[in-house]
């Protein structure tokens, strides 16, 4: 009887991964749609010129906001979440209460420091002083995208799931809604009125689903403020840091690679990067969203943490093999759809990633618990080694192999990466994989190899047959394997008849 219990509670709790993957896999893949939509919008209507002067504006934003959000969006999570695995409303709304005086706090260090910088963010940017104005009134998308971070970390943190999805669906809809007719009636003038209607549109949304979260009103002031929400701080600190890391090792990296393969190779490794972490990764975006704040919500139980990185890793690998069978036999279909012939170059170098993304799945279940428990000096030792390595490595295969050798480089990173994360857990939280991801790991990573292999070794029709059945073995047994631990023929089930009442 007590086997029946655990069973049906194991299963349930796959059910929830599951449910919520699925219900952010969908928006992750509508808001995709939509920016390819957008994309061609404001190809046609500004042209070459005007697309790089937006990408320009929202490059020097983007920098300026990773600097003065002290990445409180992804660190208060774990504190909302916390509070909230209490059920103590007193110690939730206190919670909420200090994380959004912190967001009115960073919001406002953003747009200050914007219309203070605005004239050299013009000169860096543009080459001359004559876009001042233009980022003096950008500066207000940086308060207004701190205070929409902050309603939606209430949400996610609460684990208000379908609210936040609705939330993220209906803004980027808006996003299109909004910047095709401006675009359309002033051209590049537009550009600036854009963003900051897209940031008030999306504060607007995310503030109207939050409100409906239940709080009792609480008095916190300034200096309590700052000390409830130090570690929260620090953290997202330690976040940002990382960050910034990455952004100037992708820097270096790029510019090392025009400096030895020029402008149309840093391009190749753009769209091959893109397709990667863009399209491919939409399932880490579409797990980590409930993903975080149930682990962060255990924090202090190890084994509890244990439970849900192993179940969570189970159903991220089932989704990710069958998809990257997928992309390693029909990519170069793929490139041809999403770009031109011309960057079928990059397809060797992506078919590599694919490979790095099943030890990237792995790594990733793991390195979310040093976020999860608050260890800011362990998460960013970590992430700078890292990155360290990832740079070292992709200098010394591009040396080497060209295009072909930062694939190389991308996979044997993320190995090193999983290696490093999981001694690191087994060492400070006794973290061990159970025998039940370490067979679905192993099992998935040894079809997603022999696909690769296939595609190397043999061409044309033949490489097409036996990689689409090999896709089928992997899609049947990701399937087999979900009906096993999820009931997946009666959770549709469930859905149709739900549907048709």
């Amino acid at each position: 009887m007590a086997e029946e219990v655990q069973n049906t509670d194991q299963k349930s709790s796959y059910r929830r991964i599951f449910k919520a993957t699925s219900l952010f896999g969908g928006v992750q893949v509508y808001q995709i749609l939509i920016q390819i939509i957008k994309s061609k919008f404001v190809a046609i209507l500004l042209g070459p010129s005007g697309f790089g002067i937006a990408g320009l504006y929202q490059s020097a934003i983007d920098l300026v906001k990773q600097v003065t959000s002290l990445g409180i969006s992804q660190s208060a999570v774990r504190d909302v979440s916390e509070a909230n695995g209490t059920g103590d409303i007193k110690r939730i709304s206190r919670t909420v209460t200090v994380l959004r005086k912190i967001v009115w706090w960073t919001g406002m260090f953003g747009l200050i420091a914007v219309v203070a910088l605005s004239p050299i963010l013009s000169k860096t940017s543009f080459g001359n002083y004559d876009y001042t104005i233009p980022f003096i009134v950008l500066s207000v998308t940086l308060l207004l995208d701190q205070l929409c971070a902050g309603q939606r970390v209430v949400l996610q943190g609460m684990r208000r799931l379908r609210d936040l999805a609705k939330c993220s669906a209906i803004g980027v809809t808006l996003g299109l809604v909004i910047t095709v007719p401006l675009y359309y009636l002033f051209g590049v003038d537009g550009i600036v009125p854009t963003m900051v209607l897209n940031a008030g549109a999306s504060f607007v949304i995310a503030w109207i689903y939050a409100r409906k979260v239940k709080l009792e009103p609480v008095e916190v002031t300034p200096k309590e403020t700052f000390a409830e929400g130090k570690n929260m701080m620090t953290m997202g600190l330690a976040m940002s840091l990382s960050g910034i890391l990455g952004m100037g090792v992708a820097f270096a990296l790029r510019s090392y690679i025009r400096s030895i393969g020029g402008t149309e190779e840093v391009g190749l490794y753009q769209a091959g990067f893109a397709i990667i972490t863009s399209y491919v990764g939409l399932v880490f975006s579409a797990i980590g969203t409930d993903y975080y704040p149930r682990l962060a919500a255990v924090n202090k139980d190890n084994q509890k943490c244990k439970e849900i990185i192993c179940q969570q890793g189970e159903i991220g690998v089932l989704i990710l093999a069958p998809m990257l069978t997928i992309c390693i036999v029909f990519m170069p279909i793929l490139i041809k759809i999403l770009y031109a012939d011309s960057f079928l170059a990059a397809n060797v170098f992506i078919l590599w990633c694919c490979l790095g993304m099943m030890f990237r799945m792995a790594s990733w279940v793991i390195s979310f618990v040093f976020v999860a428990k608050s260890e800011s000096k362990l998460f960013i030792i970590n992430e700078f080694s890292a990155n360290t390595y990832n740079l070292v490595l992709s200098i010394i295969c591009y040396k080497l192999w060209g295009l072909t050798g930062l694939g190389i480089a991308f996979a044997a990173e993320y190995l090193v990466y999983f290696v490093q994360v999981f001694v690191i857990a087994y060492k400070r939280y006794k973290f061990k994989f159970n025998s039940s991801f370490l067979r679905i790991f192993l099992s998935q990573l040894l079809l997603v190899s022999i696909c690769l292999t296939i595609v190397f070794i043999t061409e044309g029709w033949l490489k097409y047959l036996l990689g689409t059945i090999l896709i089928l073995v992997c899609s049947i047994e990701s399937y087999l394997v979900l009906d096993e631990k999820i009931g997946i023929k009666e959770y549709v089930n469930r859905i149709i008849k739900r549907g048709n009442k």
